[in-house]
């Protein structure tokens, strides 16, 4: 079972960096050096998804993190074939299994995995296997969080995509409905064993509530981060995410 009272961690996910270089083409910015920064701010860990249409991380930058990270990579990655051998290859300390479409700007939510077990149990073995924690990003619903504890996952995260929309939108009833969700199923998530995590479209104006869940070990923020810093610099953006993470905790 979870110790509550370990620090809440944050991943800092630089998919977005590779986003901007990728637009333009060539090699600047680099996704690799904002990892870095990112260690230096103070992030417990690094997240990036290395997408079937290579959007914005790509193979090399996969390479380069793992020759080079002192801190863990989450290695988000869709259920194929191609990911799985990639995964494997490398061994990083967490794999997430995501959903993915191309045609969607980002993941639109969490995967289906309730008519899939069979399916992704006997994916995720092989990975466990070498060593990988294995993690399911995954929507606020007991089906599917009871089906991903079936199928040997250790840990969830949860898509926080939905209440930071009803945030943005000032729909304040459906916000407050997601959360209240949220809360729920990271209590039942921990009643079963699993680690959770949680993400998707948080800001410093969503994060709090968020963070105060005492069942939530782990917080993964990319988009807001790699924009806000570019007008505080990615250091400080990065310091005041930890701040307010560490002032909902206490």
């Amino acid at each position: 079972m979870t110790d509550f009272a370990g620090r809440l961690r944050l991943g800092v996910n630089i998919d977005h960096v590779a986003t901007l270089r990728n637009a333009r083409g060539g090699d600047l910015p680099d996704p690799v050096r904002a990892a870095h920064l990112a260690e230096e701010a103070g992030a417990d860990g690094i997240t990036a998804h290395l997408r079937e249409d290579r959007r914005h991380i790509i193979d090399s930058d996969i390479d380069r993190l793992m020759d080079t990270l002192r801190v863990p990579l989450n290695f988000e990655m869709a259920a194929t074939d191609e990911m799985q051998k990639i995964a494997l290859r490398h061994k990083p300390h967490a794999v997430c299994i995501v959903p993915e479409k191309r045609e969607e700007r980002t993941t639109e939510g969490g995967l289906e995995v309730a008519r899939e077990e069979n399916k992704l149990a006997g994916y995720i073995a092989p990975l466990r296997e070498a060593g990988c924690r294995v993690s399911i990003f995954i929507g606020a619903d007991e089906r599917q969080i009871t089906a991903a504890h079936r199928i040997g996952a250790q840990v969830i995260e949860l898509h926080t995509g939905a209440y930071c929309d009803a945030h943005a939108e000032g729909n304040f009833e459906i916000r407050d409905r997601e959360l209240e969700m949220m809360r729920e199923m990271s209590a039942y998530a921990h009643s079963l064993g699993l680690e959770v995590h949680a993400g998707h479209g948080l800001t410093y104006d969503t994060v709090t509530p968020v963070a105060a869940f005492p069942e939530v070990m782990e917080l993964n923020i990319g988009h807001f981060l790699i924009g806000e810093s570019v007008f505080r610099g990615l250091g400080p953006a990065i310091a005041e995410m930890r701040r307010l993470m560490d002032a909902a905790r206490a």
